[in-house]
């Protein structure tokens, strides 16, 4: 074994020996036999393909030239020097704005400047728009307002009291989807992101509103269906193309060319922006029209029908306003209640609570139950009224609509569809769905639509909806059928759904009632959605 060692060790010496010229690096690097032993027991093929380009280059000079030392150094300094990674610039931390500079960011934002629209001015960017900004709105903004049927003026020649004078500043907003070269300045990118989280549950109010008054017998399942295949994703782009509104969205592209998703979320984005912006310039009307007549949505289309179900039969009335005719999106749009009306939205009141509700008077939930009810709730709320006959009509379209809300699918639904809480669930929760989003976002001025959404999500979920509700303890006056009631009590994967869905039927009977006022009373005084009163110990 001895020999063998030292043979292949005076083998490996020769060999050494005779490579050792081709690997030196000349006269800049010292020929000390530590060094040679060093690179010789240790191979390193990078630093022989080092030495071969270094070699090439610095052979035209002399050996003991100043330049050629220079040069073999740089390139050893660059090859071998390990690259620092710089961290992004998001991870960087920045020294907090001291108190004075920060004040004077929010005294001069725009979203300060409206004391009389505060929803409208939480959606303004949160600074001054600069060059760059009214260089787009130069270019491109007359080419937006002509293709949704605006007039070309400037929005800033209008009154202080009108809404629609930060149309042209939320309208160039709304265009700068992530994609787009405008979208990494901050206040671009999250006034676009705050428009587009408040303007998919304008389109959701909207739709579902237009439905439940269309379709007065339909059960929310098919309505969900139809709204879907008018603002499902994969239609948008549709929408967008009708109004020949692509080409300011992909500037750079064909869009029909794009793979889906690279289509349909800046569509998406774009879409949702829009009608938030419309919403707060100009109303629900507006929405309306935008969407039947620019963007050309047809509700009898073949591809917006719903799939064919077993249909129950409905043999109970309708509401006469509904009775032998469909009605339009211009029936809705331009629908003003009489002076004298019971209720805040009397149409859509009709179109989800029956008139055969008057039959369930008198029953013993109407004496046992709605007390507590009404009491828990603070209903009636004071109104002033010119008769003293409207108040006690309003009262009790309360009590019954009261009834309907804790009226389970399984006591009366397979004779009679319509009694049951659901199409007050159905308008119940896109309302505090807005309710809840505008809440977001004057509460939070500079927080950007994806916060805001996780922040939406996390506070409206169902399982807590249904807490708030067992919290109240009104889940005892929930009407099943005697089938049923043992399950339902005892079984909480049966029992928190059917909570859920009557908290908030509640929500969808206030607003029909009473308005948007009644719902944010409801969710943020009575049942303390946010979480931000004190308990009782």
């Amino acid at each position: 074994m001895e020999l063998c060692s030292s043979s292949s060790s005076s083998s490996l010496l020769r060999i050494c020996s005779s490579s050792a010229p081709e690997i030196s690096f000349s006269s800049s690097i010292s020929q000390f036999p530590s060094k040679l032993q060093s690179i010789l027991t240790k191979p390193r093929f990078q630093n022989l393909r080092i030495c071969a380009s270094v070699t090439a280059e610095t052979q035209g000079l002399p050996r003991d030239s100043p330049q050629r030392l220079l040069k073999e150094l740089a390139q050893r300094k660059t090859a071998t020097g390990p690259k620092k990674k710089v961290p992004p610039k998001r991870f960087i931390l920045r020294p907090p704005l001291d108190d004075k500079k920060l004040a004077e960011r929010f005294l001069n934002s725009p979203q300060l400047s409206l004391k009389s629209f505060p929803l409208l001015s939480s959606c303004l960017p949160s600074s001054k728009l600069n060059n760059a900004d009214k260089t787009w709105i130069d270019e491109y903004l007359l080419e937006v307002k002509q293709a949704l049927g605006y007039s070309l003026e400037p929005s800033e020649s209008l009154g202080d009291d009108n809404p629609a004078k930060h149309f042209d500043t939320l309208l160039y907003l709304a265009f700068q989807h992530p994609s787009c070269d405008r979208a990494r300045a901050r206040h671009v990118k999250n006034g676009h992101s705050r428009l587009w989280f408040l303007g998919q549950y304008v389109l959701e109010l909207a739709l579902t509103e237009f439905f439940l008054q269309r379709y007065p017998r339909e059960s929310p399942g098919p309505m969900r269906e139809r709204v879907f295949a008018l603002i499902g994703k994969r239609y948008l782009p549709k929408w967008i193309k009708a109004a020949s509104l692509q080409n300011l969205i992909f500037p750079y592209d064909d869009m029909d060319k794009l793979i889906r998703k690279e289509r349909e979320p800046p569509v998406k984005s774009v879409f949702w922006a829009l009608f938030g912006a419309i919403y707060l310039c100009y109303g629900m009307p507006e929405v309306y029209r935008v969407l039947f007549e620019v963007f050309g949505m047809d509700p009898d289309a073949d591809e917006c029908q719903p799939r064919s179900r077993r249909q129950l039969e409905d043999v109970d009335y309708v509401s006469v306003e509904f009775e032998g005719k469909k009605l339009g999106w211009q029936d809705i749009a331009t629908y003003k209640p009489p002076e004298d009306a019971l209720f805040a939205h009397p149409r859509l009141f009709r179109a989800c609570v029956p008139p055969g509700m008057h039959r369930f008077r008198g029953n013993i939930w109407d004496f046992d139950s709605k007390p507590i009810v009404m009491q828990t709730l603070g209903y009636p709320l004071p109104m002033n009224d010119r008769i003293k006959e409207i108040t006690e009509a309003r009262n009790i379209e309360l009590g019954l609509g009261l009834q309907l809300c804790f009226l389970h699918p399984s006591k009366h639904k397979f004779e009679h569809p319509r009694f049951c809480f659901e199409r007050l669930e159905y308008v119940g929760q896109k309302i505090q769905d807005i309710a809840m989003a505008e809440r977001l976002l004057m509460k939070h001025l500079d927080a950007p639509g994806k916060w805001l959404q996780e922040k939406h999500r996390r506070l409206l979920m169902n399982k807590f909806c249904g807490r708030y509700l067992r919290e109240k303890r009104l889940h005892n006056f929930i009407i099943y059928s005697e089938e049923v009631h043992d399950r339902y009590e005892h079984n909480r994967r049966l029992r928190n759904p059917a909570t859920t869905a009557v908290q908030q039927a509640i929500h969808g009977l206030a607003y029909t009632i009473y308005g948007k006022p009644d719902v944010r009373r409801l969710m943020f005084e009575v049942f303390d959605f946010e979480q931000i009163q004190p308990k009782a110990v």
